[in-house]
């Protein structure tokens, strides 16, 4: 089988950026850990070898072990027994292999045993292991709640957990109920401290929880008697060990049907606080919300890779009227954009997350010294992006994902809705991306800030500044264009003033900027590697009638139209 990181080039173009110099720098705090460490990297070169042979480990489990297994993981799928979850065959053998190969706790310090990696080579990792099956992802790579853990618990619950997660045991994140899904500030399962225990007890439901049955679990939870809204929820660390919570059922879902969806019952659980009270979903679901965001645009980005190619290898092997379809515009021109928007998902991904990394880094460090004046500002300036890019890449990268996935059903024609090819199942894998985690709308939601303060605009002034190669100039000129357009928009909407009418077009201007910000991505890519060039004229030319058609709409479009739309 094909080892998933070898045979895509892409992965190491984006692995080799210039700013992981920085994120490694920051991230080894100069190399301290080379002496008490023996796996620990001496210089940015060991460090950038060190990624390269993980990723390699993962690419080829990923093509030998995890991929053969999806379609039969698939079928199988978790069942409920004595209350707990057993996974599928298939799951089992995927998760053992990961395990064994020190695959857990990747981005965990080294006290912890944990390989620290940056966030840019682990996301890198999910988006091979979502390639070869999205569903299991949801299990391998929940280990990211564990950031959370090395975030804001004491060292004394770090010391106890992150441990645990480094030598393989699964994770969840507890937060929704039946009558809180995207509102959690409606969560009323109960946390009553016991004097006599001394310990903290979980009564209530949990739903929608993906792989509910982990091993360590954050769970939110009401913990002051009286509250209904977001200041009398807390965070909790609930061990399996401790009992208390059975699973009552795992969902029949759509797709990824390998990962366990489950309906949980919490009986007197036992937890422990995990932060400070009252802060579960001011501060720790938001931070814990945007990794898992990154982590399902990382799920999206893999999706639409595995949706590509069983498209491109079918429209190759298939002959209709004398001639592979790969031939007719039809197919070639479907095939072309659906390469362009998987590669300009997968340069937001990982623009993303090096923002991410070095805000992220910055702030750990900020907890063991004081950061200078130049740092600090960095910090400030990497968690700004961060804060605007994330929303954006979930969103967008989802939206292509299942596009890309619709397109390879349509190129397999027939055949396509059959279970014998895979593009069946990638078809209702992907249906979730654009759900979970914060529906495309709520993205939206996150996103319109960023319009209407101008961080789009001022990112997009500074990518307008970077060198390109000079045969690139003609697309840099065409996004000029759109960002003008994309500038009247936003002028034009937010001078009214009307909330409601800036709602309404926020969808519009996140995509205009988002067009525009992958546009000049691809500009980067093409300029530093020529394989990229093709995408590059191809996605600009798609983001521009895009771009034209939604500052169309702005344009002809008054207030008093709302009423039209609100008479349906």
């Amino acid at each position: 089988m094909a080892n998933y990181y070898l045979d895509n080039t892409d992965l190491k173009h984006h692995l080799t950026h210039p700013l992981m110099k920085r994120i490694v720098e920051l991230k080894e705090r100069n190399f301290e850990e080379k002496d008490k460490f023996d796996y620990a990297p001496v210089d940015f070169e060991d460090a950038m070898d060190s990624y390269d042979k993980v990723l390699e480990i993962v690419g080829e489990i990923s093509g030998d072990i995890v991929a053969p297994n999806a379609e039969d993981v698939d079928h199988e799928g978790p069942q409920v027994i004595n209350g707990h979850v057993e996974y599928a065959s298939g799951t089992k053998v995927n998760l053992d292999a990961l395990v064994k190969a020190g695959l857990m706790g990747i981005t965990l310090p080294r006290k912890y045993n944990g390989l620290n990696f940056p966030i840019v080579p682990y996301v890198m990792a999910a988006d091979i292991v979502s390639r070869a099956d999205a569903g299991f992802v949801n299990i391998w790579g929940l280990q990211d709640c564990a950031e959370t853990i090395n975030e804001f618990a004491v060292e004394e619950q770090k010391s106890r957990y992150l441990p645990r997660v480094s030598a393989g045991e699964t994770m969840a994140m507890d937060l929704t109920e039946p009558d809180a899904g995207s509102d959690l500030q409606a969560v009323m399962l109960k946390a009553s401290y016991s004097e006599k225990d001394k310990c903290w007890h979980l009564n209530g439901v949990k739903r929608f929880i993906t792989n509910g049955d982990g091993q360590i679990s954050l769970v939110l939870a009401r913990s002051e008697d009286g509250t209904r809204d977001g200041r009398g929820l807390s965070m909790f660390i609930y061990d399996r060990n401790d009992g208390g919570v059975t699973v009552r059922r795992i969902e029949n879902k759509m797709g990824i049907k390998g990962s366990p969806t489950c309906e949980l019952v919490f009986k007197n659980a036992k937890a422990e606080i995990c932060g400070d009270r009252k802060m579960g979903l001011i501060k720790y679901v938001m931070a814990l919300m945007n990794g898992a965001r990154l982590g399902i645009a990382a799920q999206s980005v893999g999706i639409s890779e595995a949706a590509y190619r069983e498209g491109l290898a079918y429209a190759k092997e298939r002959r209709q009227f004398g001639k592979a379809i790969i031939e007719f515009p039809a197919v070639y021109e479907m095939l072309a954009l659906m390469k362009a928007k998987l590669d300009a998902s997968r340069s937001l991904l990982y623009e993303t997350s090096r923002f991410v990394d070095i805000y992220k880094t910055l702030m750990h460090i900020s907890d063991e010294r004081k950061l200078e004046p130049e740092e600090r500002n960095e910090m400030k300036k990497y968690q700004r992006l961060a804060d605007a890019f994330t929303p954006i890449v979930k969103g967008i990268s989802s939206e292509f994902c299942n596009q890309n996935a619709y397109d390879s059903v349509q190129i397999h024609g027939g055949s396509g809705f059959m279970k014998d090819y895979a593009c069946e199942r990638i078809y209702r894998d992907a249906r979730i991306t654009s759900i979970y985690e914060g529906t495309t709308q709520l993205q939206i939601v996150a996103a319109i800030r960023h319009v209407t303060t101008g961080n789009y605009l001022n990112q997009i002034r500074e990518y307008e500044k970077e060198p390109i190669n000079p045969e690139l100039y003609n697309l840099r000129n065409k996004l000029t264009v759109m960002t003008d357009l994309y500038e009247k928009a936003v002028i034009k909407v937010v001078e009214t003033k009307d909330n409601e009418y800036i709602d309404f077009h926020a969808r519009r201007m996140v995509e205009m900027a988002a067009h525009i910000i992958m546009g000049y991505l691809l500009l980067n890519d093409a300029t530093r590697a020529s394989s990229f060039r093709r995408s590059a004229e191809v996605y600009t030319n798609f983001a521009q009638s895009e771009v034209r058609k939604h500052a169309q709409f702005i344009e002809t479009f008054d207030v008093e139209n709302l009423a039209d739309y609100r008479s349906y």
